[in-house]
């Protein structure tokens, strides 16, 4: 088995020193991911539109891993402000909608006060994930 490394160019990334995702065999784990653009690196306001690019980002990321958002099973939300998590399910619907995977949400700090969502998934690739 081997293991990758993915990134997506954020400067965190080397800051922090962290993978966006690592590939082990069939299973690809995506850190935490915020709503950030990584290629302006600029954040939009408020939870919905960050929710969207986080998961954006999130898709990215799989892809480089040879996966896809068909292939998560689990994720989890973390939000500043539990009251806000509502606001993110119309994009939740229409990102997971048909894919439902195990998902957990807690309220905790995030590192910056104008970070609305941090997400992160497990997804696991199928064997004709090569195909991809």
């Amino acid at each position: 088995m081997s293991r990758r490394l993915i990134a997506t160019g954020s400067s965190f990334e080397q800051e922090i020193g962290y993978s966006r995702a690592v590939v082990d065999g069939e299973w690809v784990f995506v850190a935490g991911t915020t709503g950030y653009d990584y290629q302006t690196m600029t954040l939009a306001a408020g939870i919905e539109a960050q929710c969207d690019q986080a998961l954006r980002n999130i898709d990215s990321a799989l892809r480089q891993a040879g996966a896809a958002m068909e292939d998560i099973v689990r994720v989890t939300y973390i939000v500043p402000n539990a009251a806000e998590f509502k606001d993110c399910w119309p994009v939740l619907r229409r990102w997971f909608g048909t894919i439902r995977p195990a998902a957990t949400m807690f309220a905790a700090g995030l590192t910056s006060p104008d970070m609305r969502i941090e997400i992160e998934v497990t997804a696991r690739r199928h064997p004709s994930a090569a195909h991809r």
